[in-house]
């Protein structure tokens, strides 16, 4: 599936009392890059809701002045879900700060019942694509798939 990018600078206004940036304005544009992704997808925002917020870990503090990178793309889906991994890195060098997951449902306006998206992941041979589907089917099956494999 095609990986969407979003752009944002981290300024001073973003920064919590650590001078590093403050983890609900990261989860505001977090979900953001995460939705874009969503509609671009389905060809709209409309009749599109936030499910999940499974995961938005930090890998490490972003500083004040950082380009972050918001990388978005559909990894997995349901028949009126799907899950959108995103990654979230520095523009300039690519370090990883923030990585995480996000469920979306696909709904009809009127009435806000669950409806069929129609959305198809494509074969893919990208080695970072595939290590995002087996992380998605992880987080779907709730580790389940995980305890699974050790036994």
């Amino acid at each position: 599936m095609k990986q969407y990018e979003t752009l944002r600078l981290v300024k001073t206004e973003d920064l919590n009392h650590h001078g590093t940036l403050f983890a609900a304005r990261a989860a505001a544009w977090f979900v953001e890059a995460a939705f874009t992704a969503a509609g671009c997808v389905c060809r709209g925002s409309e009749g599109i809701v936030c499910r999940n917020l499974h995961t938005m870990s930090f890998q490490k503090p972003v500083q004040n002045g950082t380009i972050l990178r918001f990388l978005a793309r559909v990894t997995a889906t349901g028949s009126s879900s799907f899950l959108v991994m995103v990654r979230a890195e520095d523009a300039t060098d690519g370090v990883v700060y923030i990585e995480g997951a996000v469920t979306f449902v696909t709904i009809e306006q009127e009435s806000g019942k669950k409806r069929v998206h129609h959305i198809t992941l494509d074969d893919t041979t990208d080695e970072e694509e595939l290590r995002q589907r087996r992380e998605a089917v992880r987080i779907l099956s709730g580790g389940r798939q995980e305890r699974k494999d050790e036994r």
